[in-house]
């Protein structure tokens, strides 16, 4: 009888570290809020096998670069994944100030969140943003994009 009492709690506690590690692979609710597509400034596409990938900023962000200033705090980037010729989903990196505390040290990507959208713009809570700050951390020194030399060499005319 005492073995079972025992043996339980380590069952549910079993259970409830699957259910907790299953939980960190997907997304996370953040402060990343979609924003207005309007006025943001498509600078670059990339594309993969079948997917066309459209990635935007603010005007903002696009001039502090050019000036070697820091990325204005509350800016987004926005990569449209297009897939048959049509929006996919979204994904959208979003910065303010101390955004970073609300991780762990090493989950940090500076003050920048990230985010998965439906084409409809609802919050894709299937996608894993913990993947997206493992891979962004990795461009640290190019202020967590993968798209910086574009952003510099952007003329008005997309790169790609």
């Amino acid at each position: 009888m005492k073995k079972a009492i025992i043996r339980m709690p380590m069952i549910a506690l079993a259970s409830g570290m699957i259910m907790l590690a299953t939980w960190q692979l997907h997304a996370e609710t953040n402060r990343v809020q979609f924003p207005e597509l309007e006025g943001l400034v498509h600078y670059t596409t990339v594309r993969r096998g079948e997917v066309t990938e459209h990635i935007m900023t603010t005007p903002e962000a696009l001039e502090a670069v050019k000036k070697g200033e820091p990325i204005p705090a509350g800016t987004h980037f926005v990569l449209v994944d297009y897939r048959e010729g049509k929006v996919h989903r979204y994904f959208v990196m979003q910065n303010g100030p101390g955004w970073g505390d609300d991780y762990e040290e090493r989950r940090r990507t500076g003050d920048w969140q990230f985010q998965w959208f439906w084409a409809d713009k609802s919050i894709n809570l299937q996608e894993n943003t913990t993947r997206c700050q493992s891979c962004h951390n990795s461009r640290s020194d190019e202020n967590y994009l993968y798209t910086l030399d574009a952003l510099k060499a952007f003329d008005g005319t997309v790169v790609e």
